[in-house]
């Protein structure tokens, strides 16, 4: 074999190889993307789970107070729990595939059960034993959302996402919103008692402070735009209601009805902010692959 022959056959092999890597790169990457993107569908399906579960937290808690108007909506949040449940399904059995899954079938199943039992039981608790229960429910939910958004998204698609753009979505807003979704729970017991206990009292407070310190997060870590900037106005006149109309040592005369609808504003007008945020990331997913200087550009504009 002659040294032109040789050599000829080492370039088709490199040629062959880089091609094959070339390939490989690129069926990983857009596997990658795709993964992204459908976590990203999990994401949405799982944060409105914990909003519903956050709203029938709030009513349940008011009508075991006392206040009979809140049942109607109480029935129909149950009704958009169980649709979310049923459309989680199919999702969390692929999620189940993987080698490191966030969430398994049977975390689903089981927390199906266990959301039955809390139902089933209502009337033989107290307001904070529902809220104790709820909350327990909420806190996984939010694990599992925390949990994809970092491993299905974050780490599988670092280039084209804004530094801390999921992290907000996944994490810091809706925390953020259980936050909220606590104080409605506890300021509508209240509000339907026309009296706040003090261990009521220290609980507000400490949430009306938490949920500050989280917002001037989520505000810091980039652009807020419409969507935030509402959020930011609706949680600060929720803190306000809550202090001057719940803790203030004049008495309390606001209603049940009127601190639920103030609250539910902020509360949703938060998860606005993070869907708002969801579909910003799941266009940059689906978007063509910018460019080295692109990639830089947007990672900048994302702030901290």
């Amino acid at each position: 074999m002659t040294n032109t022959t040789i050599t000829l056959a080492l370039l088709i092999g490199l040629f062959f190889g880089i091609g094959s890597w070339l390939l490989r790169h690129r069926r990983e990457r857009h596997g990658g993307l795709a993964t992204a993107c459908e976590a990203r569908e999990t994401c949405d399906s799982l944060l409105r789970l914990a909003a519903h579960l956050q709203q029938h937290r709030g009513l349940s808690s008011g009508w075991l107070a006392g206040n009979a108007s809140f049942e109607p909506r109480m029935l129909a949040k149950r009704r958009d729990i169980e649709t979310v449940l049923a459309e989680l399904v199919p999702r969390i059995a692929r999620e189940s595939q993987q080698a490191r899954p966030c969430l398994t079938s049977n975390e689903l199943s089981l927390f199906r059960f266990r959301w039955h039992g809390l139902v089933d039981e209502l009337t033989a608790g107290s307001v904070e034993q529902n809220i104790a229960r709820h909350g327990h429910l909420i806190a996984a939910v939010l694990d599992w959302l925390a949990a994809m958004g970092e491993a299905r998204i974050e780490l599988t698609a670092p280039s084209r996402l804004p530094v801390g753009i999921v992290r907000n979505y996944a994490q810091r807003l809706p925390v953020l919103a259980e936050c909220l979704g606590q104080a409605r729970a506890i300021g509508s017991s209240v509000a339907a008692k026309h009296g706040c206990s003090a261990v009521a009292r220290v609980r507000l407070m400490f949430l009306i402070a938490r949920s500050e310190s989280l917002l001037e997060q989520a505000c810091a870590s980039g652009n807020l735009g419409f969507a935030g900037s509402r959020a930011k106005s609706a949680v600060e006149l929720m803190a306000q209601t809550i202090r001057e109309s719940l803790l203030a040592p004049s008495g309390i005369t606001l209603t049940a009805d009127a601190y639920f609808t103030v609250a539910t504003q902020a509360v949703d007008s938060v998860l606005e902010w993070a869907g708002h945020s969801g579909r910003e990331i799941d266009g940059l997913l689906r978007a063509p692959a910018p460019s080295a200087g692109g990639a830089a550009a947007v990672a900048a504009a994302g702030g901290r």
